[in-house]
């Protein structure tokens, strides 16, 4: 019998400031709500459900393992590095919570990655670009002509790039992409 999950305390606050957004976010064991005060019954049960959804899918990223990791890069390798996948075999791929200037690195003389826990909660396209970033170093380790063919491969790879410098310039952080 699988486990009986259960819904969370909503507590649901309108704005009339707020115009078209909505968020939300864990207080303790309840989940915040932020809604325009013009919305309808309706659309604030169709949105309430929709956020919940959307925490409840980060928290499941932040859940991801190293070997999770590791599964998720070697996908990306078979997918878009195939040629190279003798070559792409990481040691090992993990998350550290010591990168602040970097969003990853890899060292190809040992062939380990790791991956900044600050992308955690980023869109799944942007944690494949960083890791297929990384994994394009142990082909290539300088960031060259050839290097970018590998990463471009990726079909959202400028879009991943612009996502990371508006973060980069939102907060303000001097992000190393050599």
């Amino acid at each position: 019998m699988a486990a009986r999950v259960r819904k969370p305390v909503v507590e649901v606050r309108r704005s009339q400031r707020r115009r078209r957004t909505v968020s939300a976010y864990r207080d303790g064991e309840r989940v915040v709500v932020l809604i325009p005060d013009r919305f309808s019954r309706a659309e604030e049960t169709e949105w309430v459900e929709r956020m919940l959804a959307r925490l409840a899918a980060r928290e499941e990223r932040l859940r991801c393992t190293d070997a999770e990791l590791l599964a998720r890069a070697r996908r990306l390798t078979n997918r878009y590095l195939a040629d190279h996948a003798d070559r792409v075999a990481p040691a090992s791929v993990r998350w550290v919570t010591n990168q602040n200037g970097r969003w990853g690195s890899c060292t190809p003389d040992d062939a380990t990655i790791r991956i900044s826990h600050r992308i955690q909660e980023m869109p799944d396209w942007v944690i494949d670009y960083v890791l297929l970033h990384e994994l394009a170093h142990l082909v290539v380790p300088s960031h060259n002509t050839r290097f970018w063919d590998l990463v471009n491969r990726f079909p959202k790879a400028e879009r991943a790039r612009g996502y990371l410098e508006g973060v980069s310039a939102a907060g303000s952080l001097v992000m190393v992409d050599q």
